[in-house]
């Protein structure tokens, strides 16, 4: 007589009694197994082993539905590869070929979600790669700095892609990253470095200051302090506003009290009608024509000798006086280029003497010639250099962070080309001595 009970007629299907063995019949590819004993009735342990089915059955539902309600369902693949492997050896009575293929159908589902997220995640981990690598050129520090953290902060939410790419995505990433960081710790190091001369700069020309504020040689001292009010301007360095407050009041300070002294002297020497009032400036353009002369006529001595007296004639220059007007600016300009090409034909030789011990022996015109190659070779360094500082200005974003460095480069770039107009000279020079000489 067939059972009435549903319960216990489902688990006389899947399983029976035999020498007091509750038996599981062949499912899932494995033969008949015992999966316990009858303690009151064949019956009741039928019935038992069938509520424990009914129990794993049961998780086995909350856990379809709970994948099927989530986003997420790649984090249910390692709950359903346990439970597929616990139908194995589960002790119970029940259609466990059911509840295979409902998990292996959720495996199969997942495997294909996993799949598409992994492909979504790599198109967004290379897309943050390709941004960070373009980061590589970017002087805009702070605002990339901000871009860094976000691509930071996005790459670690960004689910995984295959295991075969993740290391070399990683390492792509990270060393990108590294890279703008290694950047801009150099510029920040660079930067430091920078406002230290700056600052050590404008320390030294206070101190210059202070020094002459005292002086009682008026004429000489005026035009001092003018340069070093010059050089002031020519440091053009970045500090923060109170620092550089402070160093400017000291300067300041020092150089009126020097003009303060200065009226006063002048003054008197006007009340006085004193001899050693200032000289006119007609007189005083005459003595800087000489100096120019003087220094012009030190191209035809030898550069080491020529060197010490351009040195002497500066000094001289200093002591002069101040002169104001187109005449005065046309006079230093001849004085500054003639110095210039002294100290450029000093290097030139201090280069040869380095170099190849001094120049071959040979007539005066392959001496004349040889001079002028070797500028020639000397000039293609500085217009790399020049052209590495004008690269740089040009990439240099406009911003007051980076004024000072800004105003640096430019400093350099005008000196450098003050020193190519001079060797451009001195190679008309030569060659016009050489084609002289035969």
């Amino acid at each position: 007589m067939e059972p009435t009970d549903p319960l216990l007629a489902e688990a006389k299907r899947y399983g029976y009694v035999e020498a007091e063995g509750v038996w599981l019949r062949p499912v899932l590819g494995q033969p008949a197994r015992q999966i316990g004993l009858v303690k009151e009735s064949d019956d009741a342990a039928l019935l038992y082993f069938a509520h424990r089915f009914d129990a794993l059955d049961t998780k086995v539902d909350a856990l379809l539905s709970k994948m099927e309600a989530s986003d997420n369902k790649g984090s249910f693949l390692m709950k359903a590869l346990h439970l597929k492997e616990q139908l194995l050896t589960y002790d119970g009575l029940g259609d466990f070929a059911r509840l295979h293929r409902h998990l292996t159908d959720a495996e199969e589902s997942i495997a294909v979600t996993v799949a598409h997220n992994r492909e979504k995640n790599l198109a967004i981990k290379l897309g943050f790669i390709q941004e960070a690598e373009a980061l590589r050129d970017s002087v805009e520090w702070i605002s990339a700095s901000e871009k860094v953290k976000d691509l930071r902060q996005g790459w670690l939410k960004t689910g995984p892609v295959d295991k075969e790419m993740a290391d070399k995505l990683e390492h792509r990433f990270q060393t990108a990253i590294q890279a703008f960081f290694d950047r801009r710790k150099e510029f920040q190091a660079d930067k430091k470095a920078m406002t230290s001369r700056v600052q050590n700069r404008y320390r030294e020309l206070i101190q210059q200051a202070e020094n002459l504020k005292n002086s009682d040689q008026f004429e000489a001292t005026s035009r001092q302090l003018k340069q070093l009010q010059l050089a002031w301007r020519e440091v053009n360095g970045s500090l923060p506003k109170k620092q550089a407050s402070e160093l400017w009041t000291r300067f300041r300070a020092a150089n009126n009290f020097f003009f303060e002294r200065l009226k006063v002297h002048i003054a008197s020497q006007q009340v006085a009608g004193a001899p050693g009032a200032a000289a006119s400036p007609e007189v005083l353009l005459e003595r800087k024509r000489a100096l120019a002369s003087r220094a012009e006529d030190l191209m035809n001595i030898p550069p080491q000798e020529a060197i010490h007296q351009a040195k002497a004639l500066q000094a001289e220059w200093k002591q002069v006086g101040t002169v104001r007007g187109e005449e005065s600016d046309r006079i230093w300009q001849r004085f500054m280029v003639a110095c210039d090409k002294i100290f450029e034909l000093s290097a030139l030789e201090y280069h040869l003497r380095k170099r190849v011990g001094g120049e071959p022996a040979a007539t005066p015109a392959e001496r004349a010639r040889f001079r002028a190659t070797t500028l020639r070779e000397l000039l293609k360094d500085d217009h790399q250099e020049l052209e590495v500082l004008r690269d740089n200005l040009d990439k240099l974003s406009i911003s007051t962070a980076n004024e000072a460095f800004r105003q640096m480069l430019q400093t350099k770039i005008r000196s450098l080309e003050r020193k190519i107009r001079t060797k451009n000279d001195l190679i008309a020079l030569f060659s016009q001595q050489a084609q002289a000489a035969g």
